[in-house]
């Protein structure tokens, strides 16, 4: 039945989207040169519509794929999916394949399609990974309602003295008491881009996005902040479960519009006067399940359709009382952000630490030049900078921004380490 949907829904992508693939070992986050990626639809997998191969860093060429009309993520309720999916099979030699079912692709937007692969010395059973439906056009079960502040009682169960942004979070893949269910070591920040990727549109307004995505942060926070879980007997920091926190799919796709904001933004939250911890901010879609003192998802993009910016959209939902914060540490990064933005003719300690964790990305990722770690922002810095932004998906512009300063760190933390957390 869902393949005899698919293929009648596919007589309606008239528009395109892209996508691009990602292949990393699971081990040390080194690029798989050469891996075999064959797309196809989902409904119909024996049909390859594309097949190439990865480069040097891992990446495929940016794919232009069949899409539903872009009007279709604008309304609630269309009887039509609006996206395309499609499934992926990765193949290289030396590691176990993987196959993907059920890539999103939007109208007009770049999906992301990180493809984690294991060696066969570690495995050589192939690793199948089903993505489901956007929470916006599937069946899931509502949010339980909580509380937004946790109360600090005599349990200690606030144990943080300030909120830190962690490297990684704990993900449960079912409902708290499942014990048949997994638990994921997840980089903070694709966690909350998987979320977002799963429960709103990518075509949405930027400032409905961003409102959106402050949301999630400051909610997952809060879970971070009060050890919520954790002090009721678990090992893990959050769920998947959509009745309990946030729907969250072992190796989904991200999307570009989606992951440059989390990228720009991680390290904010969501605050009331003189409560330490984030809010938890509780949401629901607004059209199947209505929440009066919730944000609604649907109502948050009518207002970026009328430029309300993502602070005013906030307020709109949760009061006038409700403003955005940032956290005062981040785990797991060798150097926090100069404030500044590196360029040419920038100098001093931060510039030399950036070009020593630049070399040694280029280590891995050849394609990036290596430049005399000198302290001295000059134009071939600027160059690797350039390069380096085109590898992992940020504008180009040479500068060392924000989002910029973290993703070097973020990748440099990764391709040091012996192996990654899995």
């Amino acid at each position: 039945m869902r393949n005899n949907h698919l293929r009648a829904a596919q007589v309606n992508h008239v528009d395109n989207g892209t996508m691009k693939v990602q292949v990393t070992s699971a081990v040390g986050m080194v690029p798989v040169e050469d891996a075999r990626i064959t797309v196809s639809y989902t409904g119909d997998p024996q049909s390859p519509l594309e097949q190439i191969t990865t480069n040097a860093e891992g990446q495929s060429e940016e794919l232009t794929l069949a899409a539903p009309p872009l009007e279709y993520s604008m309304e609630p309720e269309q009887p039509v999916q609006p996206y395309a999916e499609y499934n992926i099979i990765v193949e290289a030699e030396g590691y176990r394949p993987v196959s993907i079912e059920g890539t999103d692709v939007f109208s007009g937007e770049l999906t992301l399609q990180d493809v984690r692969m294991e060696p066969l010395e570690v495995s050589e059973e192939e690793k199948n990974i089903v993505i489901p439906a956007n929470t916006l056009f599937g069946n899931f079960p509502p949010k339980i309602a909580e509380a937004e502040i946790k109360p600090v009682d005599e349990s200690g169960e606030i144990v943080l003295s300030r909120v830190v942004i962690p490297e990684y979070v704990v993900v449960h893949d079912g409902t708290p008491g499942d014990s048949t269910a997994g638990d994921y070591y997840v980089r903070y920040k694709d966690y909350i881009k998987n979320v977002a990727s799963s429960e709103i549109y990518a075509t949405w307004p930027d400032s409905t996005i961003r409102a959106n995505i402050l949301a999630i942060m400051s909610f997952t926070l809060n879970r971070v902040y009060t050890e919520w879980y954790r002090n009721k007997g678990y090992d893990f920091t959050i769920t998947s479960s959509t009745a309990y926190d946030h729907k969250w799919v072992y190796g989904r796709n991200f999307f570009q519009s989606i992951s440059r904001v989390v990228d720009e933004m991680f390290t904010n939250y969501l605050s009331r006067p003189n409560v330490r911890q984030p809010i938890l901010t509780q949401y629901c879609d607004g059209q199947r399940v209505t929440c009066p003192n919730w944000m609604s998802q649907w109502g948050s993009k009518y207002l970026g359709d009328q430029n309300y910016s993502a602070i005013q959209i906030l307020r709109n939902y949760y009061g006038s009382d409700m403003y955005i914060n940032e956290a005062e540490e981040i785990s797991g990064i060798p150097a926090s952000w100069p404030r500044e933005n590196l360029e040419i003719g920038s100098s001093g300690e931060k510039v030399r630490q950036m070009q020593e964790q630049l070399n040694r990305i280029a280590q891995v990722y050849t394609s990036i030049p290596r430049i005399t770690a000198d302290g001295s922002y000059g134009p071939a810095t600027a160059q690797a900078v350039r390069r380096f932004q085109s590898v992992f998906g940020l504008p180009q512009t040479g500068v060392v921004d924000y989002p910029t300063w973290y993703k070097i760190s973020e990748i440099y933390v990764g391709v040091t380490r012996i192996a990654e957390l899995t």
